[in-house]
Protein backbone atom coordinates (compact mmCIF):
# COMPACT_ATOMS: atom_id res chain seq x y z
CA UNK A 1 0.00 0.00 0.00
CA UNK A 2 1.14 3.49 -0.63
CA UNK A 3 0.39 5.43 2.56
CA UNK A 4 -0.05 5.31 6.32
CA UNK A 5 -0.74 7.66 9.19
CA UNK A 6 1.40 10.80 9.03
CA UNK A 7 4.52 10.66 11.15
CA UNK A 8 6.52 13.46 12.67
CA UNK A 9 9.32 14.64 10.35
CA UNK A 10 12.76 13.59 11.44
CA UNK A 11 15.37 16.25 12.23
CA UNK A 12 17.70 17.26 9.45
CA UNK A 13 20.66 15.59 11.10
CA UNK A 14 18.80 12.30 11.11
CA UNK A 15 19.96 11.72 7.53
CA UNK A 16 23.70 12.46 7.68
CA UNK A 17 25.95 12.50 4.65
CA UNK A 18 28.83 10.07 4.44
CA UNK A 19 31.47 12.75 5.08
CA UNK A 20 29.61 13.89 8.20
CA UNK A 21 29.78 10.58 10.00
CA UNK A 22 32.03 10.36 13.06
CA UNK A 23 34.88 7.84 12.97
CA UNK A 24 33.93 4.27 13.68
CA UNK A 25 30.46 4.22 12.12
CA UNK A 26 29.56 1.49 9.66
CA UNK A 27 28.75 3.47 6.53
CA UNK A 28 32.30 4.08 5.32
CA UNK A 29 33.66 1.86 2.52
CA UNK A 30 34.72 -1.55 3.78
CA UNK A 31 38.16 -3.08 3.70
CA UNK A 32 38.91 -6.77 4.12
CA UNK A 33 40.06 -6.08 7.64
CA UNK A 34 36.61 -4.71 8.52
CA UNK A 35 34.68 -7.76 7.38
CA UNK A 36 35.01 -9.96 10.51
CA UNK A 37 33.46 -7.28 12.72
CA UNK A 38 30.69 -6.55 10.22
CA UNK A 39 29.80 -10.21 9.83
CA UNK A 40 29.66 -10.68 13.58
CA UNK A 41 27.35 -7.64 13.82
CA UNK A 42 25.03 -8.76 11.04
CA UNK A 43 24.63 -12.40 11.96
CA UNK A 44 26.32 -13.46 15.19
CA UNK A 45 23.94 -16.41 15.59
CA UNK A 46 24.83 -18.06 12.29
CA UNK A 47 26.40 -21.52 12.54
CA UNK A 48 29.56 -22.50 10.69
CA UNK A 49 27.81 -25.03 8.45
CA UNK A 50 25.40 -22.32 7.24
CA UNK A 51 28.40 -20.27 6.17
CA UNK A 52 29.74 -23.18 4.15
CA UNK A 53 26.40 -23.81 2.44
CA UNK A 54 26.07 -20.16 1.47
CA UNK A 55 29.63 -20.04 0.19
CA UNK A 56 29.00 -23.01 -2.07
CA UNK A 57 25.69 -21.59 -3.32
CA UNK A 58 27.11 -18.17 -4.18
CA UNK A 59 30.59 -19.09 -5.26
CA UNK A 60 31.96 -16.95 -2.42
CA UNK A 61 35.55 -16.77 -1.29
CA UNK A 62 37.52 -16.32 1.92
CA UNK A 63 39.73 -13.39 2.67
CA UNK A 64 43.44 -13.58 2.07
CA UNK A 65 44.14 -13.88 5.80
CA UNK A 66 41.81 -16.83 6.21
CA UNK A 67 38.99 -14.65 7.59
CA UNK A 68 35.27 -15.26 7.32
CA UNK A 69 33.29 -15.80 4.14
CA UNK A 70 32.89 -12.69 1.98
CA UNK A 71 29.61 -13.91 0.45
CA UNK A 72 27.42 -13.34 3.50
CA UNK A 73 23.82 -13.71 4.41
CA UNK A 74 22.61 -10.17 4.99
CA UNK A 75 19.65 -9.87 7.30
CA UNK A 76 17.37 -6.85 7.48
CA UNK A 77 16.16 -5.42 10.76
CA UNK A 78 13.95 -2.46 9.81
CA UNK A 79 10.18 -2.60 9.57
CA UNK A 80 7.55 -5.35 9.51
CA UNK A 81 5.76 -6.23 6.26
CA UNK A 82 2.32 -4.67 6.05
CA UNK A 83 2.57 -2.98 9.46
CA UNK A 84 1.42 0.48 8.40
CA UNK A 85 -1.31 -0.91 6.11
CA UNK A 86 -2.61 -3.04 8.98
CA UNK A 87 -2.58 -0.02 11.31
CA UNK A 88 -4.60 1.95 8.75
CA UNK A 89 -7.03 -0.96 8.38
CA UNK A 90 -7.58 -1.10 12.14
CA UNK A 91 -8.10 2.66 12.32
CA UNK A 92 -10.65 2.63 9.51
CA UNK A 93 -12.40 -0.43 10.93
CA UNK A 94 -12.75 1.30 14.30
CA UNK A 95 -14.30 4.30 12.53
CA UNK A 96 -16.74 2.03 10.68
CA UNK A 97 -17.64 0.24 13.92
CA UNK A 98 -18.33 3.50 15.73
CA UNK A 99 -20.64 4.65 12.94
CA UNK A 100 -22.42 1.28 12.87
CA UNK A 101 -22.82 1.22 16.68
CA UNK A 102 -24.51 4.60 16.72
CA UNK A 103 -27.27 3.23 14.52
CA UNK A 104 -27.57 -0.12 16.31
CA UNK A 105 -30.69 0.68 18.43
CA UNK A 106 -32.85 1.59 15.47
CA UNK A 107 -31.49 -1.37 13.51
CA UNK A 108 -32.60 -3.75 16.28
CA UNK A 109 -35.97 -2.02 16.55
CA UNK A 110 -36.47 -2.28 12.79
CA UNK A 111 -35.63 -5.98 12.80
CA UNK A 112 -38.05 -6.70 15.68
CA UNK A 113 -40.83 -4.66 14.10
CA UNK A 114 -40.43 -6.45 10.80
CA UNK A 115 -40.52 -9.80 12.58
CA UNK A 116 -43.70 -8.91 14.44
CA UNK A 117 -45.36 -7.63 11.26
CA UNK A 118 -44.43 -10.80 9.41
CA UNK A 119 -45.80 -12.90 12.26
CA UNK A 120 -49.13 -11.06 12.25
CA UNK A 121 -49.42 -11.41 8.49
CA UNK A 122 -48.59 -15.11 8.65
CA UNK A 123 -51.16 -15.64 11.41
CA UNK A 124 -53.89 -14.48 9.07
CA UNK A 125 -52.75 -16.72 6.24
CA UNK A 126 -51.21 -19.76 7.90
CA UNK A 127 -51.70 -19.74 11.67
CA UNK A 128 -49.38 -22.69 12.35
CA UNK A 129 -46.38 -20.96 10.75
CA UNK A 130 -46.72 -17.49 12.22
CA UNK A 131 -44.04 -17.95 14.93
CA UNK A 132 -41.51 -19.63 12.64
CA UNK A 133 -41.98 -17.02 9.95
CA UNK A 134 -41.53 -14.18 12.40
CA UNK A 135 -38.26 -15.67 13.68
CA UNK A 136 -37.01 -16.28 10.15
CA UNK A 137 -37.77 -12.71 9.05
CA UNK A 138 -36.11 -11.23 12.13
CA UNK A 139 -33.02 -13.43 11.64
CA UNK A 140 -32.78 -12.46 7.97
CA UNK A 141 -33.01 -8.77 8.74
CA UNK A 142 -30.47 -9.14 11.53
CA UNK A 143 -28.04 -10.77 9.11
CA UNK A 144 -28.52 -7.97 6.61
CA UNK A 145 -27.97 -5.39 9.33
CA UNK A 146 -24.79 -7.01 10.73
CA UNK A 147 -21.55 -5.03 10.97
CA UNK A 148 -19.54 -4.99 7.76
CA UNK A 149 -16.44 -2.81 7.20
CA UNK A 150 -16.59 -0.52 4.19
CA UNK A 151 -15.02 -1.60 0.88
CA UNK A 152 -12.22 0.94 1.33
CA UNK A 153 -11.44 -0.51 4.75
CA UNK A 154 -11.37 -4.05 3.38
CA UNK A 155 -8.99 -2.90 0.64
CA UNK A 156 -6.46 -2.00 3.33
CA UNK A 157 -6.80 -5.49 4.82
CA UNK A 158 -6.18 -7.06 1.41
CA UNK A 159 -3.20 -4.77 0.96
CA UNK A 160 -1.78 -5.95 4.29
CA UNK A 161 -2.15 -9.57 3.22
CA UNK A 162 -0.47 -8.83 -0.13
CA UNK A 163 2.56 -7.21 1.53
CA UNK A 164 2.95 -10.15 3.88
CA UNK A 165 2.76 -12.63 1.02
CA UNK A 166 5.40 -10.67 -0.87
CA UNK A 167 7.63 -10.72 2.22
CA UNK A 168 7.31 -14.51 2.42
CA UNK A 169 8.26 -14.82 -1.23
CA UNK A 170 11.31 -12.60 -0.74
CA UNK A 171 12.52 -14.22 2.49
CA UNK A 172 14.47 -17.10 0.85
CA UNK A 173 16.62 -14.54 -1.01
CA UNK A 174 18.24 -13.60 2.29
CA UNK A 175 20.11 -16.92 2.11
CA UNK A 176 21.49 -15.87 -1.26
CA UNK A 177 23.09 -12.61 -0.25
CA UNK A 178 20.10 -10.25 -0.48
CA UNK A 179 18.97 -7.81 2.20
CA UNK A 180 15.24 -7.09 2.46
CA UNK A 181 13.69 -4.25 4.47
CA UNK A 182 9.95 -3.74 4.82
CA UNK A 183 7.47 -0.91 5.37
CA UNK A 184 9.90 1.99 5.44
CA UNK A 185 8.88 5.56 6.19
CA UNK A 186 9.73 8.19 3.59
CA UNK A 187 11.06 11.28 5.39
CA UNK A 188 8.76 14.32 5.48
CA UNK A 189 5.94 12.33 3.88
CA UNK A 190 2.94 10.21 4.83
CA UNK A 191 3.98 7.65 2.19
CA UNK A 192 5.91 4.45 2.75
CA UNK A 193 7.97 1.95 0.81
CA UNK A 194 6.56 -1.58 0.94
CA UNK A 195 9.87 -3.41 0.38
CA UNK A 196 13.44 -2.25 -0.24
CA UNK A 197 15.55 -5.04 -1.73
CA UNK A 198 19.35 -4.86 -1.93
CA UNK A 199 21.38 -7.63 -3.49
CA UNK A 200 23.70 -8.72 -6.29
CA UNK A 201 21.18 -7.49 -8.88
CA UNK A 202 21.10 -3.95 -7.47
CA UNK A 203 18.76 -1.89 -5.31
CA UNK A 204 15.01 -2.13 -5.97
CA UNK A 205 11.79 -0.77 -4.52
CA UNK A 206 9.16 -3.52 -4.63
CA UNK A 207 5.55 -2.39 -4.29
CA UNK A 208 2.86 -4.96 -3.49
CA UNK A 209 -0.45 -4.49 -5.29
CA UNK A 210 -3.64 -6.48 -4.75
CA UNK A 211 -5.85 -6.68 -7.83
CA UNK A 212 -8.77 -8.76 -9.03
CA UNK A 213 -9.29 -9.89 -12.59
CA UNK A 214 -6.68 -9.14 -15.20
CA UNK A 215 -4.25 -6.36 -16.02
CA UNK A 216 -4.08 -5.11 -19.59
CA UNK A 217 -1.47 -3.13 -21.50
CA UNK A 218 -2.83 -1.14 -24.45
CA UNK A 219 -1.02 -0.48 -27.72
CA UNK A 220 0.43 2.73 -26.27
CA UNK A 221 2.05 0.79 -23.42
CA UNK A 222 -0.41 2.05 -20.80
CA UNK A 223 -1.40 -0.32 -17.99
CA UNK A 224 -5.08 -0.81 -17.16
CA UNK A 225 -6.94 -2.68 -14.45
CA UNK A 226 -10.41 -3.12 -15.85
CA UNK A 227 -11.52 0.42 -16.73
CA UNK A 228 -8.99 2.06 -14.42
CA UNK A 229 -5.79 3.49 -15.87
CA UNK A 230 -2.89 2.83 -13.49
CA UNK A 231 -0.63 5.69 -14.53
CA UNK A 232 -1.08 7.50 -11.22
CA UNK A 233 -0.31 4.38 -9.17
CA UNK A 234 2.85 3.67 -11.17
CA UNK A 235 4.05 7.24 -10.84
CA UNK A 236 3.67 7.02 -7.07
CA UNK A 237 5.93 3.97 -7.02
CA UNK A 238 8.48 5.76 -9.22
CA UNK A 239 8.40 8.65 -6.77
CA UNK A 240 9.04 6.24 -3.90
CA UNK A 241 12.10 4.94 -5.73
CA UNK A 242 13.35 8.50 -6.21
CA UNK A 243 12.95 9.11 -2.48
CA UNK A 244 14.80 5.90 -1.64
CA UNK A 245 17.60 6.99 -3.96
CA UNK A 246 17.78 10.35 -2.20
CA UNK A 247 17.78 8.84 1.30
CA UNK A 248 20.50 6.33 0.43
CA UNK A 249 22.50 9.14 -1.16
CA UNK A 250 24.81 6.96 -3.25
CA UNK A 251 25.53 8.59 -6.61
CA UNK A 252 26.45 5.46 -8.56
CA UNK A 253 23.36 3.47 -7.49
CA UNK A 254 20.06 3.80 -9.35
CA UNK A 255 17.02 2.39 -7.57
CA UNK A 256 14.81 0.29 -9.86
CA UNK A 257 11.06 -0.27 -9.44
CA UNK A 258 9.08 -3.52 -9.48
CA UNK A 259 5.37 -3.98 -8.82
CA UNK A 260 4.46 -7.42 -7.46
CA UNK A 261 0.86 -8.07 -8.52
CA UNK A 262 -1.28 -10.39 -6.40
CA UNK A 263 -4.60 -11.80 -7.52
CA UNK A 264 -4.47 -10.66 -11.16
CA UNK A 265 -3.01 -12.11 -14.33
CA UNK A 266 -0.19 -10.07 -15.87
CA UNK A 267 -0.09 -10.13 -19.71
CA UNK A 268 2.92 -12.08 -20.98
CA UNK A 269 4.08 -12.77 -17.44
CA UNK A 270 6.30 -9.70 -17.03
CA UNK A 271 5.53 -6.25 -18.43
CA UNK A 272 7.16 -2.84 -18.55
CA UNK A 273 4.95 0.24 -18.25
CA UNK A 274 6.04 3.83 -17.59
CA UNK A 275 9.46 2.66 -16.41
CA UNK A 276 8.01 0.15 -13.93
CA UNK A 277 8.36 -3.62 -14.18
CA UNK A 278 5.09 -5.42 -13.37
CA UNK A 279 5.42 -9.09 -12.47
CA UNK A 280 3.12 -11.72 -10.94
CA UNK A 281 4.13 -11.88 -7.29
CA UNK A 282 4.98 -15.58 -7.45
CA UNK A 283 7.59 -14.87 -10.14
CA UNK A 284 9.28 -12.07 -8.21
CA UNK A 285 12.09 -14.17 -6.64
CA UNK A 286 13.04 -15.67 -10.01
CA UNK A 287 13.06 -12.22 -11.61
CA UNK A 288 15.41 -10.83 -8.96
CA UNK A 289 17.78 -13.77 -9.11
CA UNK A 290 17.91 -13.52 -12.90
CA UNK A 291 19.17 -9.92 -12.78
CA UNK A 292 22.79 -9.56 -13.92
CA UNK A 293 25.07 -9.13 -10.90
CA UNK A 294 26.25 -5.56 -10.48
CA UNK A 295 27.05 -5.48 -6.74
CA UNK A 296 29.58 -7.56 -4.89
CA UNK A 297 28.93 -9.04 -1.43
CA UNK A 298 30.87 -6.28 0.35
CA UNK A 299 28.91 -3.59 -1.48
CA UNK A 300 25.57 -5.26 -0.66
CA UNK A 301 26.48 -5.46 3.02
CA UNK A 302 27.54 -1.82 3.06
CA UNK A 303 24.37 -0.61 1.36
CA UNK A 304 22.19 -2.73 3.65
CA UNK A 305 23.89 -1.26 6.71
CA UNK A 306 23.43 2.23 5.28
CA UNK A 307 19.73 1.59 4.68
CA UNK A 308 19.28 0.45 8.28
CA UNK A 309 20.84 3.65 9.49
CA UNK A 310 18.88 6.02 7.30
CA UNK A 311 15.41 4.42 7.11
CA UNK A 312 12.91 3.98 9.91
CA UNK A 313 9.78 1.79 10.20
CA UNK A 314 6.63 3.40 8.87
CA UNK A 315 4.55 2.01 11.75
Amino acid sequence: MASHQPTQPEPEDRWPACDQQPPGTSIRPLRHGDLPALLAHLDHHREHDQDEDLLAAQGGRRSAVGGPVVAVRVRASVGRPGASAHAEYRRRRATDWAAWSRGLPWRVAAALAAGVAAGLLAAQVTPRLDGLLAVAVAAGLGWRLRFRPSPDTLAWRRGTAGERRTARLLAPLERRGWAILHDLAIPDSAANIDHLVIGPGGVLVVDSKQYRGRLQVDRDGMLWHGRHLLVSALRKVLWQADQADEVLGVADIQVAVVVAAHGAAVPWGVRQADGVTIVPARRLPDLLQALPPILGPERVAWLADRARLRFHPAA
